[in-house]
């Protein structure tokens, strides 16, 4: 097997597995806030507390991955250009 077509066999690969991530899971754990929908604080003592909600999941701790975004966006498209 040349090297071009592993590489387009592994490619494939990686597409479908993240297409099939983004149909059974569409949201995942917000990066800025690793899942948690707020910040950690510290007090003066060192203990850990709630710090301010995150702005960019609004403090779900969930947000849309690219590629359910990207299928959305399509899906939207398509559908206004048939009406």
């Amino acid at each position: 097997m040349t090297l071009s077509a592993l590489t387009t066999a592994f490619l494939f690969l990686v597409t479908l597995g993240y297409g099939v991530r983004c149909w059974l899971s569409p949201f995942g754990d917000c990066r800025h806030c690793d899942g948690m929908g707020h910040a950690i604080k510290h007090d003066r003592k060192g203990k850990p507390k709630r710090g301010k909600d995150c702005r960019r999941c609004k403090a779900t701790g969930k947000r849309i991955r690219v590629g359910r975004h990207l299928y959305n966006v399509s899906r939207r498209t398509y559908r206004a250009g048939t009406r």
